[in-house]
């Protein structure tokens, strides 16, 4: 019994992040693209984070160090998403089998695309993913395959990226595909699409995401609107109604930060000694 029960805890957990954007609580995300150990996990859980996100479309991390990272971030009730630098069958499957608990697929414009998402993404009935004995997602416990299969079903979490005018026109139909679980809009290149690049007040970028919030609020599926260098306006859509996805910062980037910081602190400790 305990075998059969496990996975459905595990689900449970993993659904943890979507779960919270449901309702309304925030979900802090820390984004990966220059670490490639598993301390980064831990790191992430021990600054508060409930989640992190394996930038694969960015950074020359491999799917090894990125699964292994996934599987730390599992151990320790981190939920660890993968961003894929493209929609592709077995490069996704790997990435789920190898500790993924969720994916995140940019660039999606067409209801087509959402539901081969899908496919990809989940074992049957809900979709074609290749059948698999057992997983790290559940201590590798063996279970009847229909129950697997629904408990990992229930685990892993699809959020989309609608990145262009194309993918915010179709945005209604891509949220209500059923197995999309959380939409996602890029707004920094959504705004380089519309010709305003980093102009994230043009009403064009804001009427984009009107559009995204109406469609998004009649579906039922939680928005997370990214990409905004504006804490004001981020703030401003999620008072609206945008989901408190909270994407912390990049690893790169913090680390930038705080080295310059450092710099800065160092330099200074030498302006205010006294020679002796």
């Amino acid at each position: 019994m305990a075998q059969e029960t496990a996975p459905a805890a595990a689900a449970a957990s993993t659904n943890l992040v979507v779960s919270r954007l449901l309702q309304r609580l925030p979900v802090a995300a820390l984004g990966i693209r220059c670490s490639r150990t598993p301390d980064i996990a831990r790191i992430a859980r021990a600054s508060g984070h409930h989640a992190i996100w394996v930038d694969l479309e960015h950074s020359s991390i491999s799917i090894d160090a990125a699964v292994q990272i996934c599987a730390a971030a599992f151990d320790i009730g981190l939920m660890p998403f993968v961003r894929v630098p493209e929609r592709e069958y077995g490069v996704i499957g790997r990435l789920l089998d190898g500790g993924a608990g969720g994916i995140i697929a940019p660039r999606i414009e067409t209801v087509a695309q959402a539901e081969d998402l899908v496919a990809a993404c989940r074992f049957p009935p809900l979709g074609h993913r290749s059948a698999i004995g057992t997983l790290p997602h559940v201590g590798y416990r063996k279970m009847a395959a229909p129950d697997f299969n629904t408990a990992m079903n229930q685990a892993t979490a699809l959020k989309v990226l609608i990145e262009s005018p194309l993918g915010i026109e179709n945005i209604e139909g891509i949220a209500a595909v059923p197995g999309i679980d959380i939409v996602g809009i890029g707004t920094n290149d959504l705004s380089a699409e519309l010709g305003v690049a980093g102009d994230f007040r043009h009403p064009r970028v804001r009427a984009a995401h009107d559009a995204a919030l109406a469609a998004c609020l009649r579906v039922g599926k939680p928005l997370a609107i990214g990409g905004i260098a504006d804490a004001g306006y981020a703030a401003e859509l999620m008072h609206r109604g945008a989901a408190p996805f909270l994407m912390t910062g990049i690893d790169t980037d913090l680390l930038l930060a705080v080295a310059q910081e450092r710099v800065r602190l160092a330099f200074a400790s030498l302006e205010n000694t006294e020679p002796k």
